[in-house]
């Protein structure tokens, strides 16, 4: 079904016209400038942060640009986007924003779509085909790592705390530029001991439940635990209900990652486990909008769409503690 769809979007392609904002093809203007925006349905609470950003920030634009039209579009899986993408283009966008919900299969669609003249912006999940152009907004994965690492090393350290744990997310190249970057510092001093030993570490897989798992296996197997990094904030909340549930006292930092409102929360409370987090926001696809807009009313070159590789934008990421927690705190956010 996949290749059906995506074949069947790259035969509607061929058949569009399309037309950049203010651009003339066959003699005709487009009047109006046209911005689709494709994000995953809500499968955890970061997409949910992702689809909430998206609304907000279209919102927040229309009133500011009404000759700008947005129309997003929310995909329960890859298949579903790709289809969701093919409506957009039969609208007949000028720019696409894209958050893909896997990079293979959307790869295609968004090629065929930048060859008819869509200038196209993709945020965090980049795509496997790199020789075209387009805009790729990406997180800083190894700063959320490095970030982490420096944290926690220099909190153990000031309270003489000496055994951690660690959690990754999955068996992808963005998991590993995080815990490499985390072990790199954490390795700096020798007093700091991983209980899995080495750089090793378990995957989570970005869950609520595979935190919960793991961490009741980790106590179980290791009698004192001071600190555990989990990565994302997800997973820190399955960690924290196995801390509660099993009664143990001796943890006492808990670091996840991504900058969720319940850790937010958790940090302006001075939560004893629960200090700081490394961000990696959803807020990104609110960016990757932004770009399109600024690109459409020239606040920003068109260029990348005629290059023969992605344009790359990382947001770097940033530690938030107690000092900064309420610059970064939205009250009306899922996330």
């Amino acid at each position: 079904m996949r290749k059906i769809a995506i074949v069947l979007l790259a035969m509607l392609l061929a058949a569009l016209p399309v037309f950049a904002g203010g651009a003339r093809q066959g003699g005709v203007t487009a009047a109006v400038t046209k911005i689709g925006i494709a994000v995953p349905t809500a499968d955890h609470g970061w997409t949910g942060g992702v689809g909430w950003y998206a609304d907000f920030k279209v919102n927040e634009l229309k009133t500011k640009y009404p000759d700008i039209q947005f129309n997003i579009v929310h995909s329960a899986n890859a298949t579903q986007q790709v289809n969701d993408v093919e409506n957009l283009a039969a609208w007949g966008m000028n720019y696409l924003v894209i958050l893909p919900h896997e990079s293979a299969p959307l790869t295609q669609p968004v090629k065929q779509l930048a060859a008819r003249g869509v200038r196209c912006i993709v945020v965090d999940r980049g795509l496997t085909d790199n020789s075209f152009g387009y805009v790729y907004i990406a997180g800083d994965n190894p700063g959320l790592g490095r970030l982490s690492g420096e944290w926690l090393a220099k909190t153990m350290k000031a309270e003489g705390l000496t055994n951690y744990v660690a959690m990754g997310g999955m068996p992808v190249v963005i998991d590993t530029e995080r815990m490499t970057a985390f072990f790199a510092e954490m390795n700096k001093d020798p007093s700091l001991v991983n209980l899995l030993g080495g750089d090793r570490y378990e995957f989570a897989n970005w869950s609520t439940q595979d935190g919960l798992r793991l961490m009741e296996t980790f106590l179980q197997q290791y009698p004192k635990i001071d600190a555990v990094f989990c990565q994302d904030d997800d997973v820190l909340t399955g960690v924290l209900q196995a801390i509660k549930e099993s009664g143990r006292t001796d943890v006492k930092i808990a670091l996840g990652g991504a900058g969720s409102k319940p850790v937010y929360q958790m940090i302006m409370n001075n939560d004893p486990l629960v200090r700081a987090t490394a961000l990696y926001h959803p807020s990104m696809i609110a960016d990757g909008i932004q770009y399109a807009v600024d690109v459409a009313t020239g606040a920003k070159s068109a260029a990348f769409a005629t290059a023969s590789s992605p344009t790359t934008v990382v947001i770097p990421s940033a530690l938030v503690d107690k000092s900064n927690v309420a610059q970064h705190y939205n009250a009306d956010s899922v996330f």
